[in-house]
């Protein structure tokens, strides 16, 4: 499964947030794009998704031209979306925020919510409480949780650690290796912190202003690079 922006050109209304943009992805690899705040990491990442709609330039998976596409369509067919503002249901609790996403899905198993859970254990004593409840931390886990009972093929996640306290993000971390471990997941990673991000993923995307200004291996960045990678 391979998923590709082509010359991807996005805006929030008539401010242009992303120029000319290609970058691809696939089933099984680990990517980050990296930028500071404003360098338009979640306005791709809400491109991607159908959430934003794109100005010019294509969004395809598997060669099929999806930029038309609605959110949920895009979901049914193998993409997952853990957002940067933690969406979920504030009034109902944890438990019945992942009933809900597993209920959407045609063959779930309730198998499928204890397999989250084991990836996300703080998560099993709070199963009755609000979401409104939640920290920021807990509510991104929540966050990832869902978008992985969808069973995606490629899951994206925007800013996963921002704002979380440090103890919550090294259990972050440990999570997302374990899925970028696992056989035929892949993982969109957008995040500011550059050390991080690089622990985490095998391939890198920088963007500035909108514009990607370098990209490459993770293992082997050139002088260059590193040096756009270290002033952020």
């Amino acid at each position: 499964m391979r998923l590709a922006a082509t010359r991807l050109d996005v805006a929030h209304g008539r401010t242009q947030v992303l120029f000319d943009v290609d970058m691809a992805f696939e089933e099984g690899g680990s990517t980050c794009i990296l930028g500071r705040n404003g360098a338009g990491k979640t306005s791709l990442m809400n491109a991607i998704m159908g959430v934003l709609p794109v100005r010019s330039g294509t969004v395809t998976l598997d060669g099929d031209d999806i930029t038309g596409k609605a959110p949920w369509d895009r979901v049914h067919a193998g993409i997952g979306y853990a957002p940067q503002e933690r969406s979920g249901f504030g009034g109902m609790s944890v438990a019945e925020n992942l009933a809900v996403v597993l209920e959407a899905r045609k063959g779930a198993k309730r198998s499928d919510i204890d397999e989250v859970l084991d990836l996300f254990p703080r998560l099993k004593p709070l199963l009755k409480r609000p979401v409104a409840f939640l920290s920021g931390g807990q509510r991104q886990q929540l966050a990832i949780a869902r978008a992985l009972l969808t069973k995606p093929r490629l899951l994206l996640l925007d800013e996963p650690t921002e704002g979380i306290q440090p103890s919550i993000v090294a259990e972050i971390e440990e999570s997302i290796l374990a899925l970028r471990d696992r056989d035929g997941i892949g993982l969109l990673i957008a995040e500011q912190y550059v050390e991080m991000a690089l622990r985490m993923a095998e391939d890198y995307v920088v963007l500035e202003a909108g514009h990607v200004v370098a990209s490459g291996r993770t293992a082997d960045m050139d002088e260059a690079a590193a040096g756009k990678l270290l002033a952020i």
